[in-house]
């Protein structure tokens, strides 16, 4: 299967800062691009960092006890005092590749417990970048899409199985498979198969009974 790429998702319109910003225009440049962090770039445009809007509320939980702090946000008396994004930075950047799969993307995301990765060239230089609210556009494939997919590049493809041995219905993202299965194809292998497919929701497969060959075996006598 051709999983979405990153660069199909990115925004490449990135607002970035350098070390040096100060304090306050950050918190200018969250509010005025509606954003939640920015990257922070070195003179050739190479992430180093991040700054947060969590970053910055240190600067109010900093002298305050630690309970007065969010539960899940470690006090930071160095961010606290800090006055530009080289003090508030989270560093170093987690950065993703444009040509990394949404699977890749999704798996460094949920690992490093973040929201967002800064993509960057061969270079490492800074060209976009990719969130959650991103990843989460290959729900909105159409059914269609999808079970082309699946019947052109699981049944046929990977599989070697004829179309016409499996119906395929979806609705929703929610794929419903019935048929006969050749003897080496297993259901939980097909249905694994067919939940990597972009945009799928959940999988059900549901086997054809099988009728025996003589109808007078179901005749009473």
């Amino acid at each position: 299967m051709n999983h979405l790429k990153v660069r199909d998702l990115m925004s490449g319109a990135v607002v970035r800062v350098q070390g040096g910003t100060p304090f306050k225009e950050i918190a200018h440049l969250l509010q005025e691009y509606d954003i939640t962090a920015v990257p922070v770039v070195d003179d050739e445009d190479r992430p180093v960092g991040v700054v947060s809007e969590a970053d910055l509320l240190h600067k109010i939980w900093g002298g305050q006890d630690d309970d007065a702090a969010e539960p899940s946000v470690r006090l930071r008396p160095d961010k606290a005092l800090a006055t530009d994004a080289a003090g508030l930075m989270t560093s170093p950047a987690v950065c993703a590749r444009e040509d990394w799969s949404v699977v890749e993307a999704a798996r460094v995301m949920a690992r490093h417990g973040i929201k967002r990765l800064l993509v960057v060239d061969d270079e490492r230089r800074l060209i976009g970048v990719v969130s959650r609210s991103d990843l989460l556009r290959v729900f909105l494939r159409k059914d269609q899409a999808i079970r082309t997919e699946i019947v052109e590049e699981v049944l046929v493809k990977a599989l070697g199985q004829a179309p016409s041995d499996v119906q395929v219905d979806v609705t929703h993202g929610q794929v419903v498979l019935s048929g006969r299965l050749s003897s080496r194809l297993t259901i939980p292998a097909l249905e694994e198969l067919c939940r990597n497919v972009d945009g799928v929701v959940a999988v059900e497969f549901r086997p054809v009974r099988e009728v025996d060959a003589d109808p007078a075996a179901h005749l009473s006598t």
